[in-house]
């Protein structure tokens, strides 16, 4: 392609599109960046049709260390490997927008690959990577119904941001990214502080005037090319099946309208449906004429077109239930005797068993990805097995849905956590989705608001979540908002938006569409009908589970916590670790210190948790005069004896301060590992402790000798332990928790 660049201002940055200086075979490919983030994108199509049901899309999002500036934080492995868990969500950005905007039935390859180049640390680079991928789209000839715009939204300060900073999505109320075409918006994901309905409303407005532009931009950009088109394979139905079936349910069109309360009494139903038709073309079969498979499909989409057709006409749907009706509601907390908390939340058939683990702020994860290095007190895992919908799969690591529905429970949950200075516990909650009928997502978010109140996490506010569908008849425009969808209302439907949040406002969004694009209006009113089941569910859940529970499960760990003078913190560190290494194996605890001099300890029992407690005290406890210590005899010198009082801490016994009497000798008095008992004389100006025996003896005085009591030689006191910095460190920091050194 002839090199061509085309920029326009979005936000008060430059965002720019360009072919050059960077060319590759791909069909359409693009940089596009963003101030100084920089994406290429390659949009890549086979020639060639794939075996299957589905349109074979790949969209692929990659990091890179380098874009940032940063080398890979591991020691042994530099190399870029399996993506990160963020690299992932990314990858499914792009992906939902752009797949609604092919023909269903395209049977080519088509993969989409961004690759961010450059990272300015200053914008998210997702949004710019969805643009880049639209623009690449664009150039390929596929016939993609685009372009796609995205754009990223805040809430600071009560007022709604376009592209805000890191900064100014952590610090305010709403990190929203909102994708859609000219005409209407396609897709939301969001995490949010309690945010009302109405902001929200007010945020994807304005959001998809920026979407226009940024759509328009690219046409402009696009323009400026002779794109020859690609004709995609798209995969054809058997006339012969498709008659075939139609004459079948010609006979007895009511067999369509399959009813039931659960998924495999619908199965049921049109299993023996599908039995009846395979036996009627039992001969067509065995010529060839269509398959088993073929037939099947096109009853199933048939069956769908009746289901779609009964809830416009008729507002039935398929379990009975009205259209704003949620299913029925079961709650089980405190399932498991051994976990920390644990709750089953069931919601129809679709049953969420969720777990809370407890543990150390040591057991916090650790993230290094490109844009930042962070820990995650939190974690939320999503695990949908595949016994879940009766089905036989083999077992491997989570898919990028189970990753997904994770982060989004994750988002939900987020705002009403407690504070770490009020509650150090590292959390980590597992949904086992052990039954599903739709809305899995929504029952872990539910689930894990039960079973954080059943560990006895003060969390600030329940999270209730609900997903809500649409059926949509595109040559009428009139539509239907379903309350609480299961299985085949999603699959046959034409969304999926979930809404999380407390009775205050939305924690959390996440909203797909098949069909071109929704107006404002119609999200309006499925997000009012979903604060209206929201509250519904939670009065359930409050029912059963109505506020956390006042202590911790025995079997949680027990964490105490205290703060030490952050000048201190080297002393309970001690030298290589050493000191803090020695508490942690001796009174079998974990011990973790933060910058702000804050000491964590998590003890099995309070028993080991108080010795730990009592070792950091002693040695960052600072003795004033007047204190009597039980002390331990160091070293031995002509002019007195060194006494150990605390850890790290010792003083000097003057010889006159032995005894009552004389002493001619220290070693007439005391030797080396003996145990005395000292009282705290004074701190000298250099802050050295001057030690007595004699102070703590009855009887006598010191004035009956008469002697002359020379004055103790300036001896400095046993010195603060220090960390050695390894060659080629310097000025370094302590790393609370890991004993190590920290470059500044």
């Amino acid at each position: 392609m002839e090199p061509k660049t085309l920029v326009m201002d979005l936000a008060g940055r430059e965002f720019k599109i360009t072919n050059a200086p960077i060319a590759t075979y791909a069909s359409g490919y693009a940089v596009v960046s963003l101030g100084d983030t920089v994406i290429m994108a390659n949009a890549t199509i086979s020639p060639n049709a794939v075996d299957g049901d589905f349109f074979p899309l790949t969209c692929d999002y990659e990091e890179n260390m380098y874009a940032a500036g940063k080398i890979k934080g591991s020691r042994f492995i530099k190399r870029e490997g399996r993506p990160s868990e963020n690299a992932i969500l990314i990858s499914r950005l792009i992906d939902r927008p752009i797949r609604p905007l092919f023909p269903k039935k395209t049977r080519n390859e088509v993969q989409m690959i961004c690759t961010a180049l450059s990272a300015d640390m200053e914008v998210d680079p997702a949004t710019t990577a969805l643009n880049a991928a639209s623009v690449a789209m664009l150039l390929s000839g596929a016939p993609f119904e685009g372009p796609v715009g995205a754009v990223r939204m805040g809430y600071v300060d009560e007022k709604l941001v376009v592209n805000p900073t890191y900064k100014q999505c952590e610090e305010g109320k709403m990190n929203l990214v909102v994708a859609g075409t000219i005409d209407a918006i396609t897709m939301v994901e969001a995490a949010m502080k309690e945010v009302p309905e109405e902001i929200v409303l007010q945020a994807l407005e304005m959001a998809h005037e920026e979407i226009k532009k940024i759509c328009e931009f690219q046409i402009k950009y696009a323009k400026q090319f002779e794109i020859k088109p690609i004709e995609l394979i798209l995969a054809k139905d058997n006339e012969k099946a498709v008659e075939a079936v139609k004459s079948f349910v010609a006979t007895d069109e009511a067999m369509l309208d399959v009813k039931g309360v659960t998924k495999m009494e619908v199965k049921e139903k049109i299993h023996a449906i599908e039995e009846k038709l395979f036996e009627k073309y039992a001969s067509e079969i065995e010529a060839g004429d269509f398959s088993k498979g073929e037939l099947k499909e096109v009853l199933n989409t048939l069956f769908e077109k009746r289901m779609r057709k009964t809830i416009l006409e008729k507002e039935e749907r398929l379990d009975g239930r009205k259209l704003d009706e949620v299913r029925q509601i079961s709650i089980i907390p405190d399932v498991l005797p051994r976990t920390h908390g644990s709750a089953i939340f069931q919601r129809g058939e679709t049953t969420a068993l969720t777990i809370t683990t407890l543990g150390s702020p040591r057991d916090s994860q650790i993230v290094d990805i490109m844009d930042s290095d962070s820990e995650k007190r939190y974690m939320h895992h999503y695990h949908f097995p595949p016994f879940a919908v009766g089905e036989v799969k083999r077992l491997s690591g989570p898919n990028r849905r189970e990753i997904g529905h994770g982060d989004l429970a994750e988002r939900a949950l987020i705002p009403v956590l407690p504070e770490e200075k009020d509650f150090p516990y590292t959390i980590w909650l597992v949904s086992e989705i052990v039954r599903c009928n739709g809305s899995s997502s929504m029952a872990s978010v539910c689930g894990s608001t039960l079973s954080l109140m059943c560990a006895g996490v003060p969390i600030k506010k329940p999270v209730a979540g609900i997903a809500m569908g649409l059926v949509y008849n595109d040559e009428t425009g009139d539509y239907k908002i379903l309350t609480d969808i299961q299985g085949m209302e999603d699959f046959a439907g034409d969304m999926d938006f979930k809404v999380t949040g407390t009775k205050d406002g939305i924690t959390a969004l996440q909203m797909d569409i098949k069909i071109k694009g929704l107006k404002i209006e119609l999200m309006k009113n499925a997000m009012e009908k979903a604060k209206v089941g929201r509250d519904f569910i939670m009065e359930k859940m409050l029912a059963v589970v109505p506020e956390p529970r006042k202590s911790l499960s025995k079997h949680a760990p027990l964490i105490m916590s205290l703060t030490i003078p952050q000048e201190l913190i080297r002393v309970v560190i001690g030298k290589g670790g050493e000191t803090i290494q020695g508490m942690i194996k001796e009174f079998e605890v974990d011990i973790d210190i933060n910058d702000d001099g804050i000491v964590t300890v998590t003890a099995p029992n309070q028993e080991q948790g108080d010795k730990a407690m009592n070792a950091i005290k002693n040695l960052t406890r600072v003795p004033e005069a007047g204190e009597v210590f039980d002390g331990k005899v160091t070293r031995l010198m002509e002019f007195g004896a060194f006494v150990e009082i605390l850890p790290g801490k010792e003083g000097l016994v003057h010889i006159s301060e032995m005894a009552n009497e004389r002493v001619n000798r220290v070693e007439d008095v005391v030797k080396v590992g003996d145990a005395v008992k000292v009282k705290l004389l004074k701190i000298d100006e250099q802050g050295r402790y001057n030690l007595s025996m004699k102070a703590l003896l009855s009887g006598g005085s010191t004035e009956k000798y008469g002697a002359h009591k020379p004055a103790a030689p300036r001896v400095a006191p046993a010195p603060v332990p220090k960390v050695e910095l390894k060659e080629g460190e310097k000025n370094g920091t302590i790393v609370p928790g890991t004993q190590s050194v920290r470059k500044v």
